[in-house]
C-alpha cells in the first residue's frame, strides 16, 4: 500500500459544524528509515532534536511497530502496536518509530469547539496523551473510512467525516472507561445487576441502600464503584430512570401528574414537579402538552 496524505480546505459552512478535518494519512515506516517523511508541508515537519509545535489536534493510530513519543507534559513514553497518540495544540512534542521495527501510522488532524469541549472536559489529557487501545476493528474501520472519504472531497464530505471522527473520539473514550475496570470483573458484574436491580424496582419504595444490602456490598463503596462506572450516583441515576418512565407515563391521558407521581413512588406531587422541571426544563403538564399536540398533528 502506496503512503497516502492530504491536506484539506475548510469553508466557513465547515467551521460552523463545529469540527472540521484538516488532514488525513497513512505512512508505513520501513526499518531503519529517516522519518518522518519530507513531503509534508514545512509546517509539520519536525526533527526528533527539535520537535515539533501544532495549532491543531491530531490522532494517530499505530497499527504495527513500536517507538516513543515525548511532549512538554508527558515523558518519554513508549509507543507500542495498538497505540494511540493524541497530539495537542500549541503542545511541543516528537515521536519517532523504533529503526528495529518501523512502525504503520494512521492520522487524522482536527480542530473546532466540539474537540476543545472534549478536552475542556477533560475526557481526554494532555498529561495522557499516549492510549493503549490495542488493535481493533473498530477504530482502524472508521480511520480508513475517513481517509478513504478525502481522496474524492466529494459535497459534504466534512461534516461527514467530522461526524466520523466524533464516533472514533467516543470509541477510543469508551475503551478507556473499560480498560480502567479490567481485572475487575467482580465489580463490574455487581454494577451491571446494580443497574438491572434500579430499573426493576423502579416502581417500588426501594432506596439504593436497599440495592447495596440486596448486593451483599456495603453502601459507601458501592456508591463510588457505582459512580465511576457509570458516571452518576446510585440516586441520581434512579432518578434520571424514574424522569425518562414519568416522559412515557404523561403522554398517556388517562395518566394524570399526580397519578404518575405515585406510581412511581415520588415523595409528592410538587416534589416529582421541581424535579422533572429541573431536569427537563418544563413542568409535568406542560411537557405533556407540548408532546400530545405533535401526537395530535
Amino acid at each position: 500500500m502506496s503512503d497516502y496524505c492530504k491536506y484539506l480546505p475548510v469553508n466557513q459552512d465547515d467551521e460552523a459544524w463545529g469540527l472540521t478535518i484538516l488532514n488525513a494519512g497513512y505512512t508505513h515506516i520501513l526499518k531503519s528509515s529517516s522519518y518522518p517523511s519530507r513531503e509534508h508541508p514545512k509546517s509539520y515537519y519536525f526533527t526528533w532534536k527539535n520537535g515539533r509545535v501544532l495549532h491543531e489536534y491530531q490522532i494517530i493510530y499505530i497499527t504495527q511497530g513500536e517507538g516513543v513519543f515525548e511532549s512538554e507534559n508527558c515523558k518519554l513514553t513508549r509507543v507500542k502496536e495498538g497505540s494511540v497518540i493524541i497530539l495537542f495544540p500549541n503542545e511541543r512534542h516528537r515521536y519517532k518509530p523504533d529503526p528495529d521495527t518501523g512502525w504503520h501510522e494512521y492520522w487524522i488532524g482536527l480542530n473546532g469547539p466540539i474537540i476543545d469541549n472534549l478536552i475542556a472536559n477533560k475526557f481526554f489529557s494532555v498529561q495522557k496523551p499516549v492510549l493503549d487501545i490495542g488493535l481493533k476493528d473498530s477504530v482502524f474501520n472508521l480511520f480508513t473510512d475517513i481517509i478513504e472519504k478525502t481522496k474524492s472531497e466529494r459535497p459534504g464530505y466534512q461534516p461527514l467525516i467530522a461526524g466520523a471522527t466524533l464516533h472514533l473520539l467516543g470509541i477510543l473514550h469508551s475503551e478507556l472507561t473499560q480498560a480502567s475496570f479490567e481485572g475487575e470483573s467482580n465489580i463490574q458484574l455487581i454494577i451491571e445487576k446494580a443497574r438491572f436491580l434500579l430499573r426493576d424496582h423502579m416502581n417500588q419504595n426501594s432506596p439504593p441502600e436497599d440495592i447495596a444490602r440486596e448486593l451483599q456490598v456495603g453502601y459507601s463503596w458501592f456508591r463510588k464503584q457505582f459512580k465511576k462506572y457509570t458516571g452518576l450516583a446510585p440516586n441520581q441515576y434512579l432518578i434520571q430512570l424514574k424522569i425518562q418512565h414519568s416522559k412515557e407515563l404523561l403522554l398517556s391521558p388517562e395518566n394524570s401528574v399526580k397519578s404518575v407521581a405515585y406510581l412511581l413512588n415520588f415523595d409528592s406531587v410538587p416534589y416529582f414537579s421541581k424535579l422533572f422541571k429541573i431536569k427537563t426544563g418544563l413542568t409535568p403538564q406542560e411537557y405533556r402538552n407540548i408532546a400530545l399536540k405533535k401526537y395530535d398533528k
